[in-house]
């Protein structure tokens, strides 16, 4: 094998492991329970929603937006898993609305 064929077959690789990462990325989830907590189920789904806005703006823009719609994305899974959070809290009643796991539907959990 010569040395140039070797490079070649490394750029390869590289360019193959960057594109699975592109694809890898968490995306927001949507399992708050709706019939528990509405406004967070609907604000969890908009997350999820400007997420897809934000994968499609990047295909327009063949990726080139300088780091900012994947920082985007980033802060759109962080609130989706804050709102998740603000779920689980207790009432005002001193109740927690959601037990255990049972509310917790798969959804968009790779993208």
């Amino acid at each position: 094998m010569t040395r140039r064929t070797s490079l070649l077959q490394s750029l390869l690789v590289l360019a193959l492991l960057c594109v699975g990462m592109l694809f890898a990325q968490e995306r927001p989830a949507e399992n708050i329970n709706p019939n528990l907590h509405p406004h967070l189920a609907k604000a969890q789904r908009l997350c999820d929603q400007a997420y897809d806005a934000l994968v499609e703006a990047q295909g327009a823009n063949d990726f080139d937006m300088e780091g900012h719609a994947a920082k985007a994305k980033q802060l759109l899974v962080e609130a989706s898993h804050q709102m998740k959070a603000a779920a689980l809290q207790p009432t005002k009643r001193g109740k927690s609305k959601i037990g255990g796991s049972a509310d917790v539907r798969p959804h968009c959990a790779a993208g």
